[in-house]
């Protein structure tokens, strides 16, 4: 059965790095016979040049279609004074919610072999294993209202609202305790408690979400 994947370049050295991703996952899928069929598509800056949105319906169905999608980057000079509803960047944050991608693994790890290449000690860093999972779609990148206002002494204002719905804590919660559950069974909740009310839901959100959890370590 063959799965499909959606390649979006994007813009910048979005494809000359996913040119050479897509040359190792050629090698891939024919020493393993994984049967992928890759189809490119649009996104961002290049969506913006060829269809005028960055995130065309044409593209949003090709996304719904695949089983995975490999993105390289979106944004650059050439788009920066374009509207801010219709920058690259939105067609990004599109992705994300229509796709409901709220989750982003970002996986920190020092091979003994780079150890003298970092500018910390290698006493320091040795063994480094860490997983940073990010929200994506909440907070600030969505939250309303937000924008540019003009106060009554003519200064202008830029605003934006930091908004969390509990559903949307506990859904990156849950995938955080269960990836620390398949790791060293411990997790650190990064927020702001002291001073901001959305984390403070956000932290009552994860000391409730590790009592279904006993063998996870919260901090």
């Amino acid at each position: 059965m063959s799965k499909k994947v959606l390649i979006l370049p994007g813009d910048g050295i979005g494809p000359e790095i996913i040119e050479q991703a897509v040359a190792v996952l050629d090698v891939v899928n024919q020493k393993f016979a994984l049967n992928l069929q890759c189809e490119n598509g649009v996104l961002g800056g290049a969506a913006i040049d060829a269809h005028g949105v960055p995130y065309p319906d044409v593209t949003h169905e090709q996304a719904v279609q695949a089983d995975a999608i490999l993105l390289g980057a979106v944004g650059g000079p050439k788009w920066d004074q374009l509207d801010t509803a219709i920058r690259p960047e939105k067609g990004l944050l599109a992705i994300r919610s229509k796709l409901g991608l709220f989750g982003n693994l970002r996986p920190a790890i020092l091979y003994p072999q780079l150890a003298e290449a970092s500018s910390l000690k290698p006493e320091i860093v040795a063994g480094l294993d860490i997983l940073i999972v990010r929200e994506l779609t909440g907070g600030l990148y969505f939250g309303a209202p937000r924008g540019v206002r003009v106060l009554e002494n003519g200064e202008r204002e830029g605003y934006n609202s930091a908004v969390y719905r509990e559903s949307e804590i506990e859904r990156i919660g849950k995938l955080a305790f269960e990836l620390a559950r398949k790791r060293n069974k411990k997790l650190c909740s990064i927020d702001k408690a002291n001073v901001l009310e959305v984390t403070v839901l956000w932290r009552e959100v994860m000391e409730r979400l590790v009592k279904n959890y006993p063998d996870v370590q919260l901090s």
